[in-house]
């Protein structure tokens, strides 16, 4: 996800994923392992920042925007989608997040 502004976005990403960064690999770049094989990587690049989207499963979506709504993470609820629910969410620099599950 590229973002204009990391002093802003990693808490605000901490907040998302309930945890700190795993791992700072070099200056302006952060990752969340969120499994073995797949992490979500942030990093600082003003003149991209909002343009990026992700789409993230979730087990429990209902646990997911309990977890939004507690870190005051703004959101779109959940929403009934043709064959699952998602949970879509708008970081600071207008980066599309949608969380999906059952």
């Amino acid at each position: 996800m590229t973002v204009s502004d990391s002093a802003q976005s990693i808490p605000w990403y901490s907040l998302l994923f309930g945890r700190g960064p795993d791992a700072r690999p070099m200056d302006g770049l952060v990752e969340w392992h969120l499994a073995d094989t797949f992490g979500v990587q942030v990093w600082v690049e003003p003149e991209r920042a909002g343009t990026s989207c992700m789409v993230l499963d979730d087990d429990d979506l209902d646990a997911r925007l309990q977890l939004l709504e507690g870190a005051g993470i703004e959101n779109g609820g959940i929403r009934a989608a043709s064959s699952s629910r998602i949970l879509p969410v708008v970081d600071p620099d207008g980066n599309r997040i949608v969380f999906t599950g059952p």
